[in-house]
């Protein structure tokens, strides 16, 4: 019992010092972000036909804190995947071991990926449809803060729901989950992302459409892509057993 108590509490101190290693990552990249945070405000802006404007001084801290925060979180991503790996490391296998270190660039790419998907291709739609709709009825004008939240709120969504196909692939390599589940459930599945689309995308049939088929094509390639780890996975089965 004692000993149980001990490993307990050398794995309650690993994870804090694991955990204070990230947060000291994430400060550093927050005080980066926060040193360029004019410079990256700018290059948000860069496009906009209108001035955007504050409603008070707290809004300027805000938006500081705001876009040095999405800098740190996206950049201490890798790290923070990295740490959980080393703490879960004694409890693999060697095969584990390297299947799961391997998804750890990836997760961070698909994040960024999907960062990028939603700003560049889908938010400019919903943006310049919502924008359509006042034309001539209202003058335009933006805070700051709904403009970025605005933003969040669209771009978001993509970096999390990018990272279903590399979530899929380690599932099935570890045996979770198996190609066939996926087809058998794939109407339920187009259902939910459907649902995901109309839920980040205003009320335009066509336009919910736009931002659900991305989501079908993610699916559709972890599918794909659960497929080719199935094969391999059981293949490598049927060569170690016969050996």
């Amino acid at each position: 019992m004692l000993d149980e108590e001990m490993n307990v509490t050398e794995h309650l101190g690993e994870l804090r010092n694991r955990l204070l290693w990230t947060f000291a990552i994430f400060v550093t990249f927050f005080i980066a972000g926060f040193i360029f945070v004019e410079e990256i405000y700018s290059y948000f802006v860069r496009e906009l036909e209108f001035e955007l404007t504050i409603l008070g001084p707290a809004e300027i801290i805000w938006i500081f804190v705001l876009l040095a925060s999405m800098v740190a979180i996206t950049a201490t991503l890798p790290f923070l995947c990295l740490q959980i790996w080393f703490f879960v490391k004694p409890a693999l296998t060697d095969r584990e071991k390297k299947v799961s270190l391997a998804y750890i660039p990836a997760i961070f790419l698909l994040f960024v990926g999907g960062l990028a998907f939603g700003y560049y291709v889908i938010q400019p739609l919903i943006f310049h449809f919502l924008l359509s709709l006042g034309e001539g009825l209202f003058e335009t004008m933006f805070t700051v803060e709904k403009y970025f939240q605005f933003l969040i709120r669209v771009t978001l969504p993509f970096a999390v729901l990018f990272e279903i196909p590399i979530l899929i692939m380690f599932l099935t390599s570890l045996g979770i989950v198996e190609p066939q589940f996926l087809r058998k459930v794939r109407k339920y599945a187009y259902f939910v992302l459907i649902i995901v689309g109309t839920m980040i995308s205003p009320p335009d049939f066509i336009l919910q459409l736009v931002v659900a088929l991305p989501l079908i094509v993610l699916y559709e390639v972890s599918i794909l892509l659960s497929s080719t780890v199935y094969r391999r996975k059981k293949a490598k089965e049927t060569w170690t057993s016969s050996t």
